[in-house]
């Protein structure tokens, strides 16, 4: 028993040197979670802000001047004014707004009866996603307009149903607030698996995995001492990228800290067993560094719910989508970071990540084996 620990210990020290002497680890674990976290945090939003919106009015008034002014004040759009519906076409169709608002010449007769003027809205549809966004926007406008009416008229307000929002767990209704914590998760997946997959595989092409098979050293202390090294580098790499989150992109953390630790230890437990395995297959870093893009951080990115909504995958693709451990972690880190340490979601999650964890480090254990064919 002693012997084994003084191997594992001397194994340990070695690979701790070699991270030392080496700077591409270090890299992975803090620079390429650092950069990919500014990149994907600044460059990638769902937020529809500053949008194009013409403003087309046939006939100039006092009512379309009330109605259009909501636009030209909200956050949301960029108001583009156009003398007639053709003009607002052709600027659509050339790609210069992405939609436009059409008040025709009775638009002031009608409100001023008591009528219901006519608005046409057009949107550019090719992005389903933004359109869709445009439209509520416009029709939320619209009725807060309404209700501004009817207070200054005294007229009843004409809107059947006053709705009052409420909006839980990201009041702000920042895409970044939600997409940073997923965010954490599809980059870490990938930090993991390429610390052990091109270490491993750099050892193969350097001849150092040749000189420790000659040794007594057994297959699973290899193991061992390449997953505890990497495992606190990597957990290094996920701190610096919590006070990224929190510090510079303002994203509020409401659950527990333990129960975020615990968590990314599970998880990087089983990117670490990914790597283990693709260390196992592939001897080469270009090769290592090619599967575990494609098996670790593209599933990552389009399986785990970071972006795409899980649900509204068709169903085959909803059951791989569970051999995805960053599925689990997304979870846990959106419910953690926006929502607090709700037990009825992080409890399941957190078992399925423990059940990733020890299948992928069983699965690298029976792919390593102890010869050099």
């Amino acid at each position: 028993m002693n012997a084994v620990l003084m191997r594992l210990r001397g194994l340990v020290r070695k690979e701790t040197l070699q991270i030392l002497r080496d700077p591409s680890s270090i890299a992975i674990a803090f620079i390429l979670p650092t950069v990919l976290l500014l990149l994907f945090g600044y460059g990638v939003s769902l937020d529809a802000r500053h949008v194009g919106l013409g403003l087309v009015v046939d006939t100039p008034s006092a009512a379309a001047t009330s109605f259009t002014a909501e636009f030209r004040h909200s956050p949301y759009f960029t108001p583009h004014d156009f003398t007639n519906e053709k003009a607002a076409t052709q600027a659509m169709n050339a790609g210069a707004i992405e939609g436009f608002i059409w008040l025709r010449g009775d638009f002031a007769r009608k409100l001023a009866t008591g009528q219901s003027p006519a608005i046409a809205l057009f949107v550019n549809g090719i992005d389903a996603n933004n359109a869709r966004l445009i439209e509520n926007y416009v029709e939320q406008s619209w009725a807060d307009w309404i209700q501004r009416q009817a207070a200054r008229t005294g007229i009843s307000n004409s809107v059947p149903i006053d709705v009052e929002p409420r909006i839980w767990f990201n009041p702000a209704v920042r895409s970044r607030d939600y997409l940073v914590p997923g965010l954490i998760a599809v980059i870490m997946t990938l930090t993991g698996a390429l610390l052990t997959a091109l270490v491993v595989a750099r050892e193969w092409e350097r001849g150092t995995m040749e000189a420790l098979m000659v040794t007594k050293v057994s297959m699973q202390e290899i193991l061992i001492s390449k997953i505890i090294p990497y495992f606190l580098l990597g957990m290094g790499g996920m701190v610096v990228s919590v006070l990224i989150a929190v510090f510079l992109f303002g994203v509020p953390l409401l659950g527990s800290l333990c129960m975020l630790g615990l968590a990314s230890s599970l998880f990087m437990l089983a990117s670490l067993g990914m790597g283990l395995l693709i260390s196992a297959v592939a001897k080469t870093q270009f090769v290592a560094g090619q599967i575990a893009i494609i098996a670790t951080f593209l599933p990552a990115f389009i399986l785990s719910g970071f972006i795409f909504d899980i649900s509204s995958m068709p169903v085959p693709v909803q059951l791989l989508t569970h051999i995805v451990a960053a599925r689990y972690f997304v979870a846990i880190l959106q419910t953690l970071f926006l929502a607090g340490t709700v037990w009825s979601v992080i409890l399941p999650n957190l078992f399925a990540l423990l059940v990733m964890a020890l299948m992928f480090l069983g699965l690298a254990r029976l792919a390593a084996r102890k010869r050099l064919d």
